[in-house]
């Protein structure tokens, strides 16, 4: 059973789009391979842990969880530590790709926060699996002097109203729309704003999805999940959809450029997907004491805090938020507040047919056939 469902999410996520880089090569003994996303950890984060234990981080990053099931489904990945998003490490869990953590060899475990513990542990029951690294939600970016020029004001960019209804999406077409390359996503964000289970296993009404994508398609720039922040950053994009982190690193690059781009974050009245990505070692890691070394580090409050100074990201260790930047750690789209916590909701693990779907589905938007 493990190994049929191995082969048919294989064949489903090679069939995916996603771009790579700084690709981690296989190592062991005083190396360490970690295969993280794009632009999602702080500089000093990496040299301090090479410092503090004397182990050599060969550090590798992707931007698409699809990306990385297809390298750890066809084996011998060659990583000690990956950084899957929950819905994927639940199902790669049924496959068989992880193993289970040692706790007592993670010293800072017990300073995760107990209720995102509990949210994980609908797909990694028992917490047995995996470690949540950072989290966050997918939401509206957007350039604030293009949106208000187009609607009068801000306000439309509080509801998916602004992206999803034609009539709405077509006054941004000329300054830049971008959508996450991510169907797992996207499609489960269009289905909550029409009313639907976001996680709905129902061809019919995933087609409803597909539908809604396919009536904005023609305002559409480009999909990618992770060049949307520096084109919201110097101004080639003005609406996107994408990851509250990455938008908001965008509004920081911009600042810091001084070019007079000022970006924006909302999250959507309707709601919209928590979620969370999980540090997980894969079963055929080749150092275990280095990769049990480097997610406890990550653990440690004031590395978490760097790190979410860094990104704009929250994490999971309630003991760093002293060391958070006030600015970061009072900005409600970072870490909202629970009203706004109650209308999320997180993805749930999808079947191969489904997987299948979205992958039909989602050539079908982008190429237009």
């Amino acid at each position: 059973m493990v190994c049929a469902l191995a082969a048919a999410l294989a064949l489903a996520a090679c069939g995916k789009q996603g771009a790579e880089g700084g690709e981690a090569r296989p190592g062991g003994g005083g190396t360490v391979n970690v295969y993280n996303w794009s632009d999602y950890i702080a500089d000093g984060t990496v040299p301090g842990f090479e410092r503090e234990h004397g182990v050599r981080v060969n550090y590798g990053v992707f931007d698409s969880n699809e990306v990385l099931e297809a390298k750890l489904l066809a084996g011998n990945s060659g990583f000690d530590v990956v950084v899957p998003s929950l819905q994927f490490l639940g199902r790669q869990i049924q496959a068989g790709v992880f193993q289970p953590l040692d706790t007592s060899r993670l010293k800072n475990h017990a300073g995760l926060d107990p209720e995102l513990m509990k949210r994980i542990a609908v797909q990694d029951p028992g917490n047995q699996y995996g470690v949540p690294y950072l989290w966050g939600t997918t939401g509206i970016g957007y350039n604030v002097d293009k949106l208000t020029a187009a609607f009068g004001s801000t306000e439309i960019a509080n509801s998916w109203d602004l992206l999803f209804k034609p009539e709405n999406i077509r006054k941004m077409k000329d300054c830049g729309v971008m959508l996450l390359d991510t169907p797992s996503e996207v499609v489960p964000i269009a289905l909550n704003y029409l009313g639907e289970d976001p996680n709905s296993t129902d061809p019919a009404v995933i087609e409803k999805g597909a539908r809604l994508l396919q009536s904005i398609r023609p305002y559409v720039q480009t999909f990618h999940s992770s060049q949307y922040i520096d084109a919201l950053a110097n101004g080639n994009a003005c609406l996107v959809l994408g990851w509250s982190g990455d938008i908001l690193q965008a509004r920081d690059r911009a600042a810091e450029a001084g070019n007079g781009v000022n970006v924006a974050y909302s999250i959507p009245r309707e709601g919209t997907a928590l979620f969370v990505d999980m540090l997980a070692i894969p079963k055929d890691a080749k150092n275990l004491d280095g990769a049990y070394a480097f997610i406890d580090y990550l653990m440690k409050p004031e590395v978490a805090a760097a790190n979410t100074n860094a990104v704009a990201f929250p994490n999971p260790v309630p003991g760093s938020l002293p060391m958070v930047e006030e600015e970061i750690r009072n900005d409600p789209t970072i870490y909202p507040p629970d009203e706004v916590k109650a209308r999320l909701f997180t993805l749930a693990i999808v079947p191969p047919e489904v997987d299948r779907l979205y992958t039909r589905l989602w050539t079908e938007l982008k190429t237009g056939r």
